[in-house]
């Protein structure tokens, strides 16, 4: 990915771990960028470092339509819509995009204003427990999963009408964002995202804490003697418990499906445990499935030493032949897409 391939400008509304580290990505990369934050603090300390960051929302959305940027919201989920209806006023015309962990609901909130022409969802899958400008670093996205949702294409597909124009650019810009940053790009539909975020992101900090509980109320001895599984079982679970409700609040019957699956298995193990001496069934099960992990988290180097993961890659043509197919095809695989 060069400059040349993306020279539309990148607005990002929200300056915390997600989108300050995009900032600092796409400044690395030389690609035109700047941002706003509600909070001065935050917009301050960007600025002393010498980002392009403002406190004032109405100047930096005018800007963003006279430059056609993409605009990139990163706030709370509580916030979106207000920052919606503020885009819809002062900046019509740019392609909207999000870094938000759910995406039915802000496509929800897209869509009940009429902008679902000019949205393309993401969530690039990276992060920490820790937020804030302070908590922001570049190559935060180097090797991720990058989400970009594709509803109003299959929609489309679906309705055998024309995907419209705006959001196939749209969609070129985001797909081509996550890969300057060095992310692998996999499409996903917004209901599909929010089930399989349940399971493999919302659903574990809820595990994490209830680990964290269980260890504390051992007492000072069983602290003293935690050690490397119990640390990293509860790392995330130094995560701002209102962010993760964010999600979690927002992902209800997925974040349901997933703890009853747990539920179910942990109550196995431990009948299981009780009645023979063993927890055999949910080791094994769990080994295998950390397994088949682990080969899909992994990578292979390609030429100048970048590395790729295992994913299946699909090739993708945006606005020609079946490539909303090819996008069906590709999510079907978990597999990233090369965009051409």
């Amino acid at each position: 990915m060069t400059i040349d391939s993306f020279a539309t400008p990148t607005c990002i509304l929200g300056l915390g771990l997600i989108g300050g580290s995009l900032m600092r990505d796409l400044a690395a990369a030389g690609a035109p960028v700047y941002g706003w934050n509600r909070s001065a603090a935050t917009a301050n300390a960007a600025a002393a470092e010498g980002f392009d960051a403002s406190t004032d929302l109405a100047a930096v959305l005018r800007r963003a339509q006279e430059d056609r940027a993409l605009l990139v919201i990163g706030v709370p989920m509580f916030a979106v819509g207000g920052l919606l209806d503020q885009i819809a006023e002062l900046a019509p015309d740019c392609g909207i995009t999000d870094v938000v962990s759910v995406k039915r609901a802000i496509l929800d909130e897209v869509e009940a204003r009429g902008m679902g022409d000019r949205y393309v969802g993401a969530h690039p899958m990276a992060g920490s427990e820790e937020s804030g400008w302070e908590a922001t670093r570049t190559g935060l996205y180097d090797g991720a999963a990058w989400v970009v949702c594709f509803d109003r294409a299959a929609e489309a597909r679906r309705d055998g009408a024309e995907v419209p124009r705006q959001w196939t650019k749209t969609f070129r810009d985001v797909a081509a964002l996550g890969a300057l940053v060095g992310s692998e790009v996999i499409p996903a539909t917004a209901d599909d995202h929010d089930r399989a975020v349940a399971r493999i992101s919302h659903m574990p900090h809820l595990l994490s804490y209830a680990l964290a509980v269980v260890g504390d109320d051992g007492g000072p001895l069983t602290l003293s003697l935690a050690a490397g599984s119990f640390r990293d079982g509860t790392r995330v679970a130094g995560a701002e418990p209102d962010m993760v409700m964010s999600w979690c609040e927002n992902n209800v019957a997925p974040v349901v499906d997933a703890l009853d699956e747990v539920i179910e298995l942990l109550t196995a193990a431990r009948a299981e445990l009780r009645e023979r001496g063993t927890a055999a069934t949910l080791a094994d099960a769990g080994f295998r499935a950390h397994g088949r992990y682990r080969a899909r988290a992994g990578s292979r180097k390609v030429d100048g030493g970048a590395k790729l993961s295992l994913r299946p890659v699909i090739r993708v043509s945006p606005g020609t032949g079946d490539w909303v197919g090819d996008l069906v095809q590709a999510e079907g695989l978990g597999g990233r897409i090369d965009i051409f």
